[in-house]
Parts: C-alpha cells; sequence; structure tokens
C-alpha cells in the first residue's frame, strides 16, 4: 500500500516537518502560535476575497461609469 505524504510536493519527509514546527515553537513561543495562526488565516481569507473581487471585476467589462454614458435630454 502507497502512503500519501502531504508535504512530498515541499520535497520534506517526517522528521524536516518535525524540525520545522519544534523551530516554530522555539522562535514565536507557545503563546504567541494560536495569535501567530489566526493573523495567517486572516489573511489568507483576505487574498481570497480580492482573488474573487479581483476576478469579478474583470468579468464585467461592459459596465461603464453613469458620467461616460450619453444624456437623452434632448439638447446637443
Amino acid at each position: 500500500m502507497h502512503h500519501l505524504n502531504h508535504f512530498a510536493i515541499l520535497g520534506l519527509g517526517n522528521t524536516e516537518i518535525v524540525v520545522v514546527l519544534v523551530l516554530v515553537l522555539l522562535l514565536f513561543g507557545a503563546r504567541k502560535l494560536p495569535e501567530l495562526a489566526h493573523s495567517m488565516g486572516a489573511s489568507i481569507n483576505s487574498f481570497k476575497k480580492g482573488m474573487k473581487a479581483g476576478t469579478e471585476d474583470v468579468a464585467k467589462p461592459d459596465d461603464k461609469p453613469a458620467s461616460d454614458k450619453p444624456s437623452n435630454n434632448g439638447s446637443h
């Protein structure tokens, strides 16, 4: 049976993952980890919202501001 390692794409094995996690714990401390995780999650959500808004803007190129539309008030 083939075991799938989710970090294989990054070229990291189980030992390397443990070392990285220990280093993060030592650098930031146990008290800062939840705050760091929350901040990273908020950043990712903000990035996704920005990407979604950007694709919506590109999807509607025919919309023009009201000032660019000709007015039909009878005078030329």
